[in-house]
């Protein structure tokens, strides 16, 4: 496998991030709701002017299998993140995170995860995030109500 890469999204990125972001097991580790695709094309444009975002494609052999960013949620920047399911359990999330913490300088930097997935609370850990609790959170559109353990990176 060829060393991961992150660079910024293309449009022509997004009906790939589209398709993954979609994957019903992605969805059911991480307690959420696929958006479709309405509303994940108004998302993306939205976004792309937001300067308080960035995202970045995570690429290895020369495909698209991913997605880390840091957005403003609720008044604090947050760390999100998703990968393809054939690229799950070798690594590449964190290795993403870091690499993309290395071009970062924002801190504090929050991240949220479903407190029952753990593979993604042990990529936060890895990084350097440390666990500050935990918060029962309800259903919304996008997410399933469950318990998210929340993170903290200063």
């Amino acid at each position: 496998m060829h060393p991961l890469i992150l660079r910024p999204v293309t449009p022509d990125d997004l009906p790939i991030l589209f398709e993954i972001q979609r994957d019903p097991e992605l969805n059911a580790m991480a307690e959420m709701h696929p958006r479709d695709e309405e509303s994940f094309y108004s998302h993306w444009k939205t976004n792309t002017g937001d300067q308080s975002s960035m995202a970045r494609v995570i690429e290895v052999d020369g495909n698209v299998v991913g997605l880390v960013s840091i957005f403003r949620c609720e008044g604090i920047d947050s760390l999100g993140y998703w990968l393809a399911r054939a690229y799950w359990g070798n690594g590449l999330m964190t290795q993403a995170v870091k690499k993309l913490l290395q071009e970062v300088s924002i801190r504090p930097l929050h991240a949220r995860a479903a407190s029952s997935n753990l593979a993604s609370c042990r990529v936060l850990e890895k990084c350097g995030f440390t666990l500050t609790g935990f918060e029962w959170c309800a259903a919304t559109d996008r997410l399933r109500e469950c318990e998210e353990a929340i993170y903290r990176l200063d």
